[in-house]
């Protein structure tokens, strides 16, 4: 009997270390797809011959259906409870995963009709997609082994998340800048997305995938009465669409005469690193927020994990026309990053704070400095974006109790930032810059942005410390 038991057990890991697998694949592919619309950004401005505003149409789609998804989703669950309780998570992840699809697919007869709204469609599809799998795919990890190991296996799907997007501007610039053909750039890499996420569906179907036992539907549950809740939505839509704005518009930056003159094929290796600042961000402050670490050893970690990740982004970025050389800059940055993550110490609203805090005076040096200075600040951002969005969320979250589930997807639905910022800033370049030149108009557009950290650190320091008494 104790034979059996054990072999039953030992299955039972085997299946969620491959249900496991199977979801960072997907998380990868996750961030890989979304920081791609950073690439089409440009791609697609210069193609259909576009202002700034209109090409930034890009994020205002993608992020537009994550609220719209997420609002109806919302509706749904107060009307007749939770969709994805009802069919399961399984089945919601394949939801998911088939509209991602679609969106992918279509992106194909959009380029046979040389047709930015086609374009824009598809992305709105996509982002529906993604929008299930964000209601689905995070709680799906936690549930699929172990309680006591739940944390960990998130933070793995976050890191392959976060390689995601630090890969995305590389593989994605080469795979669309490098084209013969622009108007079919985006062909076969989004038919070769699709199908692999049409792969990872059937690969879902057919695994063996736990399920979580149903939850008692509550009637009179009233998120919003949290205050802390009402301040985290505003504080995940200035987060969310500063960082799609800063990260939509550094091809472009870099591009500026006064900053760098780059080419996109150049510039979308200091996008990689705009990005993997975050992955690196991220991994150094898992350990700074470790109340149980001792400092000795604390500092240690911290400075082997960020020579690691500065040696990862100089690898990733070894070929190509840019030499590593120039990339030094990077090594400081993660340094500062490192001080002021262990300055904060194990507080997450301080050191949400204190990372806005730099974010804000990196923007200053964006709106007012030229060079290397401006192009180095705008890079170093990404480092001091990498904790501000898990601790919105569990600050926002924190004292809810059984209204934690609803107060969730309102969070969700402020991914709408993402889509609004963007294109309010490209509106501002292009109506500054019609007054004042272009690349002025670049510099002071960076003003929206910085409002919106400027907020973050009000919420870190102060807003998230507001609580109901209910």
């Amino acid at each position: 009997m104790m034979q059996g038991t054990t072999v039953r057990s030992a299955d039972r890991s085997t299946n969620a270390n491959g249900a496991l697998a199977v979801l960072t694949s997907l998380f990868f592919l996750w961030g890989f797809i979304t920081v791609l619309n950073d690439v089409l950004v440009p791609h697609w401005k210069e193609l259909f011959q576009l202002s700034y505003a209109q090409s930034l149409l890009v994020q205002f789609c993608f992020f537009g259906a994550y609220f719209i998804g997420s609002l109806v989703y919302y509706f749904i669950s107060i009307a007749s409870g939770d969709p994805i309780e009802r069919i399961g998570y399984k089945r919601g992840l394949m939801v998911g995963l088939g509209l991602s699809a679609l969106g992918c697919a279509l992106f194909a007869p959009a380029s046979y009709l040389h047709s930015y709204a086609a374009h824009l469609v598809a992305l709105f599809v996509l982002g529906l997609g993604f929008t299930v799998l964000q209601i689905a795919a995070n709680p799906f990890v936690a549930i699929i082994g172990p309680a006591e190991s739940a944390s960990s296996r998130l933070n793995l799907a976050q890191a392959f998340n976060s390689l995601g997007t630090t890969l995305a501007p590389l593989i994605g610039g080469w795979l669309i800048f490098d084209q013969v053909d622009p108007s079919a750039a985006v062909r076969m890499p989004y038919i070769g997305l699709a199908m692999l996420l049409a792969l990872i569906a059937l690969v879902v179907r057919a695994s063996r995938l736990p399920e979580p036992a149903r939850a008692e539907r509550s009637m009179d549950s009233n998120a919003m009465r949290h205050p802390q809740l009402r301040w985290g939505m505003v504080a995940i839509f200035c987060y969310v669409g500063a960082e799609v704005a800063v990260g939509s518009l550094i091809i472009g930056f870099l591009g500026l005469t006064g900053v760098m003159g780059l080419d996109e094929e150049v510039a979308k290796h200091y996008l990689s690193l705009y990005w993997g600042g975050a992955m690196t961000g991220r991994f150094l402050g898992a350990v700074a927020l470790n109340a149980a670490m001792p400092f000795t050893r604390k500092l240690a970690s911290m400075l082997v994990i960020g020579a690691a990740m500065f040696g990862l982004l100089m690898l990733l970025n070894a070929t190509g026309p840019v030499s590593v050389v120039d990339f030094w800059p990077m090594a400081l940055l993660i340094l500062g990053n490192i001080a002021v993550a262990l300055l904060a110490r194990e507080n997450a609203g301080r050191a949400m704070g204190m990372f806005a805090a730099v974010a804000v005076a990196l923007l200053v040096a964006v709106v007012v400095a030229d060079g290397q200075v401006a192009a180095w600040a705008i890079i170093a951002i990404g480092l001091f974006n990498s904790i501000l969005w898990s601790n919105i969320f569990t600050l926002s979250i924190a004292g809810l109790g059984s209204d934690t589930a609803q107060g969730s997807s309102l969070l969700v639905m402020m991914i709408l930032g993402g889509a609004l910022t963007p294109w309010a800033q490209a509106s501002i370049i292009d109506l500054i810059g019609a007054s004042s030149g272009t690349e002025r108009g670049f510099h002071l557009s960076f003003i929206l942005p910085l409002a919106c950290y400027a907020y973050l650190v009000w919420y870190g320091l102060r807003g998230s410390t507001l609580r109901s008494n209910a």
